[in-house]
């Protein structure tokens, strides 16, 4: 078919297939060949002229889609009770849309002249253009309180959860929300205080039993003192903030950089590009962008949000919610490379050789139009010969292009050798009410690494282009093992029969031809996180010392800066390095550099640790109703009062207290992370493969206690035992089959 689309039908496609707007792609929709491309490329000229299209480079866009996030006015209700909202920012010249409102049982009400922050999805073949979900209410930022209500006769009281907190809410009869007597509620200030001294407050959400899962990611960012509500000169700051032109920008809206995310990803703040090399002296290189949120241009030092954000440091993620270190009006919107939005954008464009080693590299404070917002598994999907309607017209030019960058970094690599520790990671998947419905293990695909690989590379990017123009960084500092741990880690892949060299300068390749010999083995895991336990925390600092992990002299993080404040700080730093303007380090940025550096490594760390206590409570929770059931796992830790084990079937980790051990007297030895049987000569030991019985589960805690049935596959022995039913305390009694060359100070543990 060679007849020519009405101007309309060109538009409804342009609208329903955004990904697929190249010339080639429309005349291929509509089965236009030959002479006839010579008509569509007029009628599409026709359409940019009346302005109904935008063409960048090769393709044509609808200049008046809504970002994905908008800020909306509402308007108002109409004769059937719907409420109806407008965009607060419209710059086409069509029609305004309109936006219906889709409200949730929890949602406040909302009246005519609210303006709010909203998420949009984009619908046909209705009066309105858009339905709308209320993300929160624009100007009001109530605080939250977290804790148990106690019912009396005059409504109640919330109790806080806070270790040592005395502090307690009154709540009005008619505030309570149907809240029942000891459940975990979520309220808001609601007034001054009453006649008995409390202020006032209203429940907003009913989150249960306290040990259930819903609560449990509320009560670590309390107990750990994560800030969790914005001040409202914050959010203020915040929802003043208006999208960044191109003005002082260099145009870069016709890079095709694509967003590559998890599926429920909220944020993109990175993007990459690439393209095969043309100078032929650079035969078979490749250009490679990764552009990145221009965070700086929104956050400015000793702002509100600066200030704001340096103090939360960083995001914390949960598996039912985020915590996050900027409001969602950024973190969301204006600082999110959304699919067919401008944004700002900090840019570095490197130069790889056929290998994949860094020739050179330049960086572009510019204005970005991504074509498209990918995810993991789709951009897998494509390269490995299932494309889909999003992939396929970006296969050739896009995808593939990137996959070859990669292969190229991929070589590189392997020459560098970083450490490879090979750790499955966990994926918590919870249904709507909280409940966790599977944990499974994360598939590790060609296109998370590769863009881990981009990541990697623009970090270092930065830092050698900011050491280079002698500008204040922070970097992202991770040192060798100290002698102790590497002493530790040795013992543990000799008793596993592996050799781990000594007497030489540590490098990561030694580590990973060890994890090399036990690869495919049942040591793997064992040595696996012996190593990954023999390294050092990494940290911030302004120091140049390197980064062992990833074997770089110079390394910096530059990628995230909506969900880090190091990242905002290199960003500003390379503001400053380049004269962009005057939103680079301020003298205090750079006078506190230290202190920066040390503040925001501690936060990171109190994020990891109340992110690992709310899988515990998630994963013990999981397992409460198998209480009695049979386990496999390995031993993955030793102590005086018993063995830990991680499980297989989830990776939770479990405790066997010394009770549930043997009915005979253990000696520990921290040296060589053992328990030793005084009866038997039984010897437990990292890594050895376990059944057990799950004995008891204590959700609100995050406990999980097991009892030993067999290791490595043997039954428990019983060693001696006492008429009463308990082992005999033998003075100087000795391990059967214990070697003199091992006699070192243990300690005893009963039971």
């Amino acid at each position: 078919m060679n007849n020519i689309p009405t101007k309309k039908e060109i538009l409804t496609w342009v609208e329903e297939n955004p990904t697929l707007t190249a010339k080639r792609e429309i005349a291929k929709a509509f089965g236009i060949k030959g002479a006839a491309r010579i008509d569509l490329k007029r009628m599409l000229k026709e359409l940019e002229a009346e302005g109904h299209l935008e063409k960048r480079k090769k393709s044509y866009q609808d200049p008046e889609r809504l970002p994905p996030v908008s800020v909306l006015l509402v308007t108002g209700t109409d004769g059937d009770g719907d409420l109806y909202a407008k965009p607060m920012e419209w710059g086409g010249e069509g029609v305004e849309p309109v936006v219906l409102m889709i409200p949730r049982a929890a949602d406040p009400a909302l009246g005519a002249g609210d303006r709010i922050l909203g998420r949009l999805t984009l619908v046909k073949g209705e009066s309105h253009h858009y339905e709308g979900r209320l993300i929160r209410r624009i100007g009001t930022n109530p605080k939250k309180i977290v804790g148990i209500f106690r019912k009396h006769a005059e409504g109640g009281r919330i109790q806080p959860i806070d270790k040592g907190a005395d502090k307690e809410w009154a709540v009005p009869s008619d505030f309570t929300g149907g809240a029942k007597d000891g459940e975990l509620v979520e309220a808001e200030l609601a007034g001054p205080k009453g006649r008995m001294g409390l202020p006032r407050a209203r429940i907003v959400n009913r989150l249960g039993d306290p040990s259930a899962p819903k609560a449990v990611s509320l009560i670590a960012i309390h107990q750990h003192s994560i800030p969790d509500d914005f001040p409202d000169d914050v959010v203020v700051e915040a929802d003043a903030a208006a999208p960044k032109g191109l003005k002082g920008r260099e145009d870069l809206r016709d890079v095709p950089l694509v967003t590559i995310d998890p599926s429920d990803a909220r944020d993109h703040d990175d993007a990459c590009f690439a393209e095969a090399d043309t100078d032929p002296a650079n035969e078979g290189g490749h250009i490679l962008w990764v552009a990145i949120a221009d965070v700086s241009a929104y956050v400015t030092p000793n702002s509100a949000l600066d200030r704001e954000a340096r103090k939360r440091g960083n995001s914390t993620y949960f598996p039912d919610r985020v915590v996050p270190m900027l409001p969602d009006r950024l973190s969301g919107d204006l600082c999110s490379l959304h699919e067919g939005v401008e944004r700002a954008c900090i840019a570095v464009r490197m130069v790889l050789d056929a290998e994949g080693n860094k020739l050179r590299h330049d960086f572009h404070r510019g204005l970005m139009c991504s074509p498209a917002s990918l995810h993991y598994e789709e951009v897998q999907d494509a390269m490995d010969g299932k494309p889909n309607d999003r992939t396929e017209p970006l296969l050739e030019t896009v995808i593939k292009p990137l996959y070859a960058a990669y292969a190229a970094l991929v070589a590189a690599r392997e020459r560098r050798q970083p450490l490879d520790l090979d750790l499955p990671e966990r994926r918590i998947e919870l249904d709507e009410d909280g409940t966790v419905r599977s944990v499974n293990f994360r598939m590790r695909l060609d296109a998370h690494r590769l863009i881990e690989e981009c990541m990697v590379l623009a970090n270092v990017a930065a830092a050698e282009t900011l050491i280079a123009k002698k500008t204040p960084l922070l970097f992202r500092t991770h040192e060798e093992p100290t002698p102790a741990k590497l002493d530790a880690l040795r013992e543990t892949a000799a008793a596993a029969g592996y050799t781990l060299a000594k007497g030489q300068v540590l490098q990561t390749a030694h580590l990973n031809r060890l994890l090399d010999q036990a690869a495919g083995t049942d040591d793997a895991e064992l040595i696996n996180i012996s190593t990954l336990r023999s390294m050092t925390q990494a940290y911030y600092g302004p120091d140049q010392i390197g980064h062992f992990g990833l074997a770089l002299r110079s390394y910096a993080h530059f990628t995230s800066p909506i969900r880090r404040y190091a990242d905002l700080i290199v960003h500003r730093a390379l503001i400053t390095a380049h004269g962009w303007g005057k939103d680079g380090l301020s003298q205090h940025d750079m006078d506190d550099m230290e202190a920066t550096g040390a503040h925001i490594s501690d936060t990171e760390r109190r994020s990891m640790i109340a992110e690992r206590d709310t899988t515990d409570r998630y994963l013990a929770a999981y397992l409460s109703e198998r209480v009695g059931n049979e386990m496999t796992g390995r031993i993955s830790g030793v102590a005086r009062f018993g063995a830990f084990v991680k499980l297989d079937e989830t990776g939770a980790d479990g405790l066997i207290p010394m009770r549930n051990i043997g009915r005979e007297y253990f000696h520990h030895d921290a040296d060589s992370s053992t328990l030793m049987g005084s009866d038997t000569g039984m010897t437990i030991g990292l890594g050895q493969r376990v059944t057990v019985r799950l004995s008891e589960v204590t959700p609100v805690t995050g406990g999980i206690a097991l009892e030993l049935l067999e290791i490595e596959g043997d039954k428990i022995p019983q060693g001696r035992q006492s008429p009463a039913g308990r082992s005999p305390r033998r003075k100087g009694a000795k391990a059967k089959g214990k070697k003199a060359a091992t006699k070192r100070k243990v300690t005893r543990s009963r039971r």
